[in-house]
């Protein structure tokens, strides 16, 4: 059985993974474990637990005003990080899976497929765009452009006139695995809807705010490609 090391073992979508797939095969690490500033401790670990497969999800998310002030920790933990993944992955003939957004794309017409152009709106977004050029330069690699989040909702407002595709990530860990085999890039979310109707689902408390000048894309739903078998994805929302 492939060993799979995945980075980042903090956030929501490795806890809910352990609950679902928790065995010897899969190595949730944390930073202390996988420095991903750190060549050597990146080395030590890949030494030690050899994975055939490489789950990159580490980095610098939320908020994302932060990326916009914070302009050093943003491309040391999601740009410099992700090179040096990408790095020791090539190094160890490692297969790796990079969890970037959809935000990567311009956020004006909406339905994006994988091969539409890319021009972020904000500071987040390049940084994810950045580690994708990375990653882009190995072949045996796959980057999963994610519209997800936790359930339920868990911002106090969201954007009434802003079109996205998320996807619970609740609902993409039972098909995860369907996706270790692919190469390439991979849009991965739910049905298009007003983000502030998609949140009021699980949190119906939750304000309804507009986007006015903050930095974020009015429509940045994306289009699942339905050879993947993944439409089960957009259809549970």
């Amino acid at each position: 059985m492939r060993k799979i090391l995945i980075t980042g073992s903090n956030s929501k979508f490795c806890k809910l993974l352990k609950e679902k797939y928790y065995g010897k095969n899969i190595i949730y690490t944390s930073k202390k474990q996988f420095n991903i500033l750190s060549f050597s401790s990146m080395e030590k670990t890949i030494r030690k637990i050899k994975p055939k497969i490489l789950i990159h999800i580490a980095g610098l998310s939320r908020p994302m005003a932060f990326h916009e002030t914070n302009i050093k920790e943003s491309i040391d933990k999601n740009i410099i990080g992700t090179c040096n993944v990408v790095k020791v992955c090539q190094k160890n003939k490692i297969k790796l899976i990079y969890f970037s957004t959809n935000y990567v794309y311009q956020g004006t017409k909406g339905n994006y497929k994988e091969t539409d152009p890319v021009l972020p709106v904000n500071n987040y977004a390049w940084s994810k765009l950045g580690g994708e050029c990375a990653v882009q330069m190995y072949k045996n690699s796959l980057i999963l452009r994610l519209c997800i989040t936790e359930k339920p909702f868990i911002h106090k407002s969201a954007f009434k006139d802003a079109i996205s595709s998320f996807l619970f990530v609740d609902d993409l860990i039972p098909n995860f695995k369907k996706l270790i085999n692919k190469k390439g890039i991979i849009n991965i979310g739910g049905k298009k809807n007003s983000i502030y109707k998609f949140a009021k689902k699980t949190y119906p408390k939750v304000k309804p705010v507009l986007v006015g000048k903050t930095k974020f894309p009015k429509n940045s739903s994306i289009t699942l490609r339905p050879s993947l078998a993944l439409s089960r994805f957009a259809s549970i929302i």
